[in-house]
């Protein structure tokens, strides 16, 4: 016979849109608590049921006993042998409790109970769900709008979109179509949170792999990106097949790709970057539309100098600093814009101090010198004859000469004595310093 309390759980299942043997499941443990509320215990107590056939069987296990202490657990013999004849002291009685036995108020009872339940079965569902889709775009309905954030319907499930996930420039109506990706899922005190965003950078990928199929067949890459929803993004990309051209396929044919993405994006402007493995030139890529003269990296630091001629310095940096900002998020380095003649400035003063220390050096070596024939004024060192090469130099030191003296009572045969100098290179020292 059908159960009237299956056939209630089985509508519920249709509206809710839940597994009936989940539902199943839920049932049993809510007829459990009914039954420990009723009986003080369920411990031996079986039940089954059958969303199908639309039946609750529900078994409770006693123990024939000569006197019964807990009529829960125990049955008198007599009882027993009513409806079973063969069964003797000790032995297992089981008995069928009807379902309407409990009455009405187990149904009533039930379903406030299943409510819960099916509340916190759908959670888990949608959870497990909408977790598996983040990072997908998805259409809603508005259905509400508060201050801080919107409410969508899709697909009679509802979802949010904060305020700070919103491009600021954008404004909605009830019913309005609004596209967004799915950002994150979470567990509340409020209850299951599906949030979705327009702000986020993940869904200018998204968008550019539905408008550009180069991108979605991973024949170009999207390698950064950096925004401000709804002024300004850019976007570096890199093609994996020689004969694309990254850019060109981005932007297409008359600009129509990126109008498209930019249209979606409530006019936000997009520029495509080619991106490069050598941190100047990604970065003197970034600063776009501006043209870079030179740039200067600390890989170390993380830092960069872009130097630029001075008309271009207001484009490199941009309305209230943005290109520069977003240039900086783009590559990941902390960007200094300065302008060239700053930069030639800052350069011919470096040069003039390496200079003024070279030549206080060479004073002092010149002074050492001075000190050095004062001590011995007949004494001619051999670096200071000019005449003689670098290499001469070097030989001669590997040879232990230092003096001209030294090489002059050497002779030429005492000079082709060191490793490397041939004959004839011993007689042009021997002149040379002979001359000195």
């Amino acid at each position: 016979m059908k159960s009237e309390i299956v056939e209630a759980f089985s509508q519920i299942a249709k509206e809710k849109n839940i597994e009936k043997d989940l539902l199943g499941e839920i049932l049993e443990s809510t007829i459990l608590s009914i039954i420990k509320k009723k009986y003080g215990k369920a411990d031996n107590f079986d039940i089954f049921v059958s969303m199908d056939k639309g039946e609750i069987e529900i078994y409770q296990n006693k123990i024939v006993v000569e006197e019964v202490e807990d009529d829960v657990e125990e049955i008198t013999l007599e009882a027993a042998q009513v409806t079973a004849p063969d069964l003797e002291l000790g032995d297992e009685f089981i008995e069928i409790i009807e379902p309407k036995s409990f009455g009405r108020r187990l149904i009533v009872s039930a379903k406030q109970n299943l409510n819960q339940q099916i509340k916190d079965a759908e959670k888990d569902i949608l959870y497990e769900e909408y977790g598996q889709r983040i990072g997908e775009i998805i259409i809603g309905d508005v259905r509400q709008i508060n201050r801080n954030e919107l409410f969508l319907n899709i697909d009679k499930t509802e979802v949010i979109l904060p305020k700070s996930e919103q491009i600021h420039s954008e404004r909605y109506r009830r019913g309005d179509h609004v596209r967004a990706i799915i950002k994150a899922v979470e567990k509340t005190s409020r209850g299951l949170e599906i949030i979705v965003s327009r702000g986020a950078p993940e869904i200018l990928i998204r968008l550019f792999e539905l408008e550009v199929p180069e991108i979605y067949d991973s024949i170009i890459e999207i390698k950064e990106v950096a925004r401000e929803p709804g002024d300004r993004a850019k976007i570096a990309v890199i093609s994996n097949d020689k004969r694309i051209d990254a850019l060109g396929a981005c932007v297409g044919m008359k600009g129509i790709r990126i109008q498209s993405i930019s249209k979606e994006l409530n006019n936000e402007k997009i520029d495509v970057i080619n991106w490069h493995m050598d941190a100047g030139i990604f970065i003197s890529r970034s600063l776009s539309p501006a043209k870079v003269y030179k740039v200067i990296v600390d890989q170390n630091k993380k830092k960069a100098i872009a130097v630029l001629s001075d008309d271009q310095i207001s484009l490199a940096i941009g309305r209230g600093g943005q290109n520069r900002r977003l240039a900086s998020k783009l590559t990941g380095f902390e960007i200094e814009i300065i302008k060239e003649s700053e930069y030639k400035k800052i350069m011919e003063d470096q040069l003039a101090a390496e200079i003024n220390a070279s030549e206080a050096k060479r004073a002092e070596g010149d002074d050492e010198a001075v000190e050095d024939e004062s001590s011995d004024s007949g004494t001619i060192v051999l670096k200071d004859i000019k005449e003689l090469k670098p290499a001469m130099l070097k030989k001669l030191a590997e040879g232990g000469f230092k003096t001209a003296e030294e090489v002059k009572k050497s002779g030429i045969k005492g000079l082709k004595e060191i490793p490397g100098v041939g004959p004839k290179t011993a007689e042009s020292i021997f002149e040379i310093v002979s001359k000195a």
